[in-house]
């Protein structure tokens, strides 16, 4: 009988190491599979500016530090082709700015009604909407910026705003004649409604993390919903607020087709919001498919250009997501 114990006591021990080295292998396995995958994005995106660096260095030598500098984009030039970024990468920044100064306002505030005054009934017709808005492709968004709203802005809207600044130094230049339907107010216009799903949901989100009993006990104190939301709300998700946004205007700066539709196309810069004008992406979606040579290998030196400029973006977009998440911590 002793015998026969000590032989089970040892097969369930051995049992027991089994069963813990295949833990084990699993486990090995598993991390190897996520490490891998994690590497996999850092490899994607390598080789993604290597290849971009490769395809746009006959043009960073033929221009050098006057690409940035040059407003002319004139291919077929003689003797030589003049090209420079200045008027895409200002006409990017004006429009995503725009979209930004209308979009972030009515994102937070439709956020704010659907969280906290919105009646029940009403507050998955206007999620669906604009979850809607979300789906919807770029290009219709551009066709219908060119047929509908463009004349509308140009005939309706923009002429009353250069009346009322027609006065005021400097926003008379900003807000000035001539006004077309291609233009980069319009732009931006469209780039606004085209993000505002992405301000609204993350903020939808953010504003719900937020726990009842910190609103209970302002409202018990006599607060109204703008001091509660001024005072508790946004100050408690501001992290996922500036996060939100940052993702947003990641994505106005690197839309393409719907801008390309109502932006004008012109590689200019002018003060006038109200004027035509270029975006990087634009510019590579309206000549890449015929460029060769030189003028490939610039607008190959402009996609990385987008490229750096989105990822600043996003990354000092996680830098202060940290530094809040440490204040917040501290």
């Amino acid at each position: 009988m002793v015998v026969n114990s000590s032989v089970a006591r040892a097969a369930q021990t051995e049992d027991r190491t089994r069963t813990l080295n295949d833990f084990k292998s699993a486990d090995a396995l598993f991390h190897s599979l996520t490490f891998g995958a994690s590497v996999l994005v850092l490899l994607v995106m390598g080789g993604i500016i290597l290849s971009l660096i490769i395809a746009a260095w006959p043009a960073m030598v033929a221009f050098g530090v006057g690409f940035f500098e040059t407003t002319r984009w004139a291919v077929h030039a003689k003797p030589h082709p003049v090209m420079g970024v200045l008027a895409p990468l200002y006409g990017t920044m004006v429009t995503s700015v725009i979209a930004m100064l209308i979009a972030v306002p009515v994102g937070l505030g439709i956020a704010v009604f659907l969280t906290e005054l919105c009646p029940l009934w009403l507050r998955r017709p206007i999620s669906t909407a604009i979850e809607l808005l979300a789906g919807i492709p770029s290009i219709i968004y551009g066709m219908w910026g060119m047929f509908y709203l463009a004349p509308f802005l140009a005939t309706s809207v923009e002429p009353s705003i250069v009346a009322v600044f027609s006065h005021i130094p400097l926003l008379n230049v900003v807000f000035a004649e001539p006004i077309s339907n291609q233009n980069l107010f319009n732009a931006g216009f469209v780039l606004a409604i085209m993000i505002l799903p992405f301000i609204t949901a993350v903020s939808c989100d953010v504003f719900a993390t937020v726990p009842p009993v910190l609103k209970e006990a302002a409202y018990g104190i006599g607060c109204t919903t703008w001091e509660v939301m001024r005072n508790v709300v946004i100050p408690y998700t501001r992290v996922g607020l500036i996060g939100g946004v940052m993702l947003a205007l990641g994505r106005a700066l690197g839309e393409t087709m719907a801008v390309t539709f109502i932006v004008g196309n012109e590689s200019k810069v002018t003060g006038s919001i109200f004027s035509a004008g270029v975006t990087i992406s634009s510019l590579i979606a309206n000549e890449f498919a015929e460029s060769d040579g030189l003028h490939q290998s610039a607008l190959l030196y402009s996609g990385l250009i987008l490229f750096v400029l989105v990822f600043f973006v996003l990354t000092a977009a996680r830098y202060m997501l940290a530094r809040g998440e440490r204040k917040l911590g501290a």
